[in-house]
């Protein structure tokens, strides 16, 4: 069974989770307002449909919703700017290589369980025990790089 195991830390960035998080809520009410606002249930305006009489009170309602969004996340992303851009080195000289790598190593995502930390630390992606068999390519000399 073929394991990868990937050690150390590298800077957290804390912050950045929270921020993330607040973008993914707002992003998700940013997509579901319109998607709701023409929702085939509700006829806007005329006195037919749906039964609501209010002339579009819901779809302005909707609209401001979506608007009101779209200002928390451009708000959110000029306060966050400064903080992409501090980060922005770490992900160019340590995650993307890292994740090039882990493409690298791994042939099918789907042929490896999901991460778990042991206890020294070191993060260990093990191979799927119904993965299909890991054929390792033989080298020069039959040796065989891990």
């Amino acid at each position: 069974m073929a394991d990868l195991i990937v050690g150390g830390g590298g800077p957290h960035l804390e912050g950045m989770k929270h921020a993330i998080s607040i973008a993914i809520v707002a992003g998700a009410l940013a997509i579901a307002a319109p998607a709701a606002a023409q929702d085939d249930g509700y006829s806007g305006g005329g006195g037919t449909g749906g039964g609501n009489t209010g002339g579009g009170n819901v779809e302005d309602g909707l609209g401001l919703l979506g608007e009101g969004t779209r200002l928390i996340l451009e708000g959110l992303m000029e306060e966050m700017r400064p903080m992409f851009e501090q980060a922005r080195p770490y992900f160019e000289d340590e995650v993307l290589p890292f994740l090039n790598r882990m493409g690298e190593l791994m042939d099918d995502i789907t042929s490896y369980e999901l991460p778990e930390r042991l206890p020294n630390g070191d993060i260990i992606i093990r191979r799927s025990p119904d993965a299909p068999r890991f054929e390792p390519e033989v080298g020069e000399g039959g040796d065989v790089e891990l």
